[in-house]
């Protein structure tokens, strides 16, 4: 007889875990024991605690907390989170900190059917994104991406949030727990038991013994206990494609409490790296990732000390390594892996808790009914995974390649063609007479659009010579596209600031849709 999937397990919490836990449970819940309820268990060592690095998102987490059920009020008060409208990254191409561009989450003007590209490159009159799409004006004034009157998880323009991770954690800990019904143990694991055919049977906890289930998802951090350690499964290293290594995180309170909240990333190169600037409700993010192998953590903490100025003399840096690089398949056996036991890449364009949650939901979703139909879904998770790791690591490795400075050997290596992927260089060449459009990107799994390679590309002074001129038709339409670009700024002038709608949160609630 067929066994049945009846029982997950989830070893470790954290962001991964508990938003892995928060959307298989809210998929499959039912009245306890019911023909199609599934009983979930996550167990982690509360005392270990999570990570709690990674501070922002993109915009699919507002999906993944309206699935899980939690309100964006609730979530924004308890997570101290603020608006992120996209990234500005600052001295990328030269180093001359008047040398900026944006990378959006608003589409280009009439994207995809109009393609706006060709047209910039004849006017140049400001930036791509500036002239395309109005949300650079949103981020360049600090305004808010919606109204308080807007409805929970809308907005004017499409927006993700900048988070404190381990707030996050404990969110959905609490809603996971007290609305889902997941089983939450407090424990430590000290053994891992598994069947002939290497499928794992049971955790064993310190205090609680033997946790079975059918399923274990291993959110067990850099360890990967069950799928690395247990099962064997070979880390893919990428650091000679991408050189970052290190990080040193602080937190930096604001000068007072009118300071103003940017409503972006801020991603500011640096001779070795670069430093991430993140403004929460109460305090910034900030921090410097470099390669180790091109300068020494003292180096890097006077530049961090210059970035944040008197203020870092009374902060404790935290330095954390980082290891490039994923299994070489997520799912074996009754094992899966999310979050960081399956793999980390640096925090360039957040794509960390994105993962998280496209893993969890497509668990959730492809959930198997039986062990033999695991092996199926198993199989294609791993081929969707790993190519979705594959063109992170490839745009990634973009921001790098396009710089033009000289002034170290960082960002002279990094324009090296032995440490480019081919698919990429390959694109690049194809870039040069024709701008990124969907026809470049086949898969229904792309985790970034035809419009993000064009942000970064022409933000970093790339070139398209296209093989024809516009025609009189698609110049007209493309300043109807300009002029409804500039139409929409002067409209969104009034919006308000980040910091005034995130301080009338405190008081107000959204009205629910």
């Amino acid at each position: 007889m067929t066994q049945a999937v009846k029982s997950v397990c989830i070893v470790g919490g954290g962001s991964a875990g508990w938003l892995t836990a928060g959307l298989i449970a809210a998929r499959h819940r039912g009245a306890p024991g019911g023909e199609h309820c599934l009983s979930i268990t996550l167990v982690e060592s509360v005392e270990r605690g999570a990570i709690g690095v990674g501070e922002g998102t993109w915009p699919t987490m507002r999906q993944t907390l309206r699935k899980i059920g939690i309100s964006e009020t609730d979530f924004i008060r308890a997570c101290h989170a603020s608006f992120k409208q996209g990234a500005k990254f600052v001295g990328w191409r030269t180093g001359d900190p008047d040398d900026f561009y944006y990378h959006p989450l608003v589409l280009p003007e009439g994207f995809p059917d109009l393609d706006l590209a060709p047209h910039w490159h004849e006017a140049a009159a400001s930036s791509f994104s500036d002239t395309v799409c109005f949300q650079e004006f949103l981020c360049e004034n600090g305004l808010a991406p919606k109204l308080i009157t807007s409805p929970e998880y809308g907005g004017i323009a499409n927006y993700a949030y900048h988070l404190d991770a381990g707030q996050l954690g404990k969110l959905l800990r609490d809603h996971c727990v007290g609305k889902l019904g997941v089983r939450h143990l407090d424990d430590e694991i000290v053994r891992v038991e598994q069947a002939d055919n290497g499928d794992v049977t049971a955790v064993v906890g310190l205090r609680h013994g033997p946790i079975k289930a059918d399923l274990f998802i291993d959110c067990s951090g850099f360890s990967s206990l069950l799928l690395g350690q247990t099962l064997g499964v070979p880390f893919v290293d990428c650091s000679d494609v991408l050189f970052i290594d290190r990080a040193l995180a602080v937190q930096v309170p604001y000068d007072g409490p009118d300071s103003p909240i940017v409503s972006h990333t801020v991603s500011t190169a640096q001779k070795h790296g670069w430093i991430w600037d993140i403004g929460l409700q109460s305090r910034r993010g900030v921090g410097y990732v470099w390669s180790s192998r091109h300068a020494g953590a003292d180096r890097v903490a006077d530049e961090l000390a210059a970035y944040v100025g008197p203020a870092f003399a009374d902060l404790n840096p935290r330095e954390i390594a980082i290891r490039s690089g994923h299994r070489a398949c997520f799912w074996k056996n009754n094992v899966v892996a999310v979050g960081l036991a399956a793999g980390f890449l640096e925090p360039l364009e957040a794509s960390a808790l994105v993962l998280v949650e496209l893993s969890a939901d497509y668990i959730a979703t492809a959930m198997p009914a039986t062990r033999h139909a695991m092996d199926i879904v198993a199989r294609r998770f791993n081929a969707m995974t790993r190519y979705r790791w594959d063109r992170i690591i490839e745009f990634l490795k973009l921001h790098y390649m396009l710089s033009e400075r000289e002034d170290t050997a960082f960002w002279r290596d990094n324009r090296d063609p032995d440490t480019i992927p081919q698919n990429l260089c390959d694109q690049l060449e194809l870039w040069r007479h024709h701008p990124p459009g969907e026809h470049d990107f086949a898969s229904a799994n792309e985790m970034f659009p035809a419009a993000s390679y064009q942000y970064v590309l022409y933000g970093m002074g790339f070139r398209t010579e296209p093989l024809r001129r516009p025609t009189a038709d698609e110049r007209h339409a493309a300043q109807d596209a300009f002029a409804r670009t500039t139409a929409t700024k002067r409209k969104l002038a009034a919006m308000p600031t980040n910091r005034a709608l995130l301080d009338k949160l405190a008081q107000y609630r959204f009205q629910p849709i």
